[in-house]
């Protein structure tokens, strides 16, 4: 139930995958252009994609955050972000700064945004404006003090890096005003959320439209391909249209495009998001029945295909430092005696990670899965009954 960290939503070796590749052998395997299959993935796309009048497409979510962030920065002519804490957006200097601060570096973090890896320059810092996730008057008083130096806000519209935190009903729908009367980009961050519990990603579950986003993970069909999209006017600032920079050999792989193509084709088959989401009532009625019965101090939140495992809570976190009570040590020890029973969940080293299914699974594979966490679940009870005295917080 890791599912190549929520990319595999097809599955492993998917043969519309296969057939795919076999495609692209006949054709070539790069020629730098666009081609008459990159107009198609880019057409169906902006018609799923609920902000997505123009699209670009790359290989990773990490390209696609910083070149849109760019993108946002020209448009605006500002340099200023606001992030959400615990939302993840890749590991470039532009915005890996005040999103997962440690517990002990976390306190200081508003005052002065965490690092998150050694060779930023600590300068970045000065840009980026951390808040806490589903906190009206913290995001009214950051726009009101620095909204006139601010590009975009940034934020994942399902929190899945940090225990699949979810928006407050009303949270949302009050970023998306704010942000449109104060003249800053909203920017959903979908690389994760996109195609998990509908075509049209989390902007459509939710029904709040940013003006840009991006998207990927499941889009390859397993291969590396991400996009960002948006409003047509903020996407003509890319050359040769307008004046900011995108370009890259590797950009748009025809390989990872022709698989795109081969994803979005099994995603609109009638049974498909059916399918997900009897999934996703079955083994959430499952294992939330466990942990009642069993009288466990954790939560399984969850959206779509994804879910996460929180320990030393018994109600969903509303932000990141709500996540802090979980046990890495007693996490490691639910991974391993789950993996020694023949499941396999996603581990960051014991953090509160997010682990899923995919479109393959079957109702028999979720009962497995559920026996096998009974089992083990059982096993640690005396430990899972008691609130987690350690802290940590996930990565990636």
């Amino acid at each position: 139930m890791c599912c190549a960290h929520g990319a595999a939503l097809l599955g492993h070796g998917h043969p519309a995958v296969a057939q795919a590749l076999r495609q692209a052998i006949k054709l070539g395997f790069v020629n730098s252009f666009e081609t008459e299959f990159h107009e198609e993935l880019a057409r169906r796309v902006c018609a799923l994609i609920p902000c997505a009048e123009k699209i670009r497409f790359c290989s990773s979510g990490s390209e696609a955050t910083l070149h849109l962030i760019r993108i946002c920065r020209g448009f605006t002519g500002r340099n200023k972000i606001i992030r959400i804490e615990g939302h993840f957006h890749g590991y470039h200097e532009l915005i890996y700064i005040g999103g997962q601060p440690p517990p002990d570096k976390f306190p200081e973090n508003r005052n002065r945004p965490y690092l998150e890896s050694a060779g930023i320059p600590s300068e970045f810092a000065n840009l980026i404006i951390p808040l806490p996730y589903n906190d009206p008057p913290a995001l009214r008083q950051a726009i009101a003090e620095h909204g006139k130096d601010t590009a975009l806000v940034i934020l994942e519209p399902v929190n899945y890096n940090s225990g699949c935190i979810l928006p407050q009903p009303g949270y949302l729908e009050l970023v998306r005003q704010l942000t449109k009367d104060a003249g800053i980009i909203l920017f959903f961050d979908e690389i994760q959320s996109s195609f998990k519990k509908s075509s049209g990603g989390a902007q459509h579950d939710f029904g709040v439209i940013p003006d840009v986003c991006t998207i990927g993970k499941s889009l390859g069909g397993g291969l590396p391909l991400s996009a960002f999209c948006g409003r047509a006017d903020i996407m003509d600032m890319c050359k040769p249209i307008g004046p900011v920079q995108h370009s890259g050999t590797f950009n748009a792989h025809l390989v990872p495009v022709l698989a795109g193509l081969a994803f979005l084709e099994e995603a609109a088959k009638p049974g498909f998001y059916p399918h997900l989401r009897a999934l996703e009532v079955h083994f959430h009625e499952g294992l939330d029945r466990i942990i009642n019965d069993y009288d466990l101090n954790m939560v399984a939140p969850h959206h779509g295909a994804r879910f996460n495992i929180i320990l030393g809570r018994r109600t969903p976190a509303l932000r990141y430092e709500d996540a802090f009570c979980h046990s890495r040590d007693v996490m490691l020890q639910l991974i391993r005696e789950c993996w020694e029973r023949g499941l396999y969940l996603h581990d960051y080293g014991g953090s509160p990670a997010h682990h899923g299914y995919s479109i393959q699974h079957t109702k028999a594979d979720i009962d497995r899965a559920l026996n096998v966490l009974a089992d083990v679940l059982k096993a640690m009870k005396p430990v899972l009954k008691k609130p987690c005295a350690s802290r940590s917080v996930t990565r990636g």
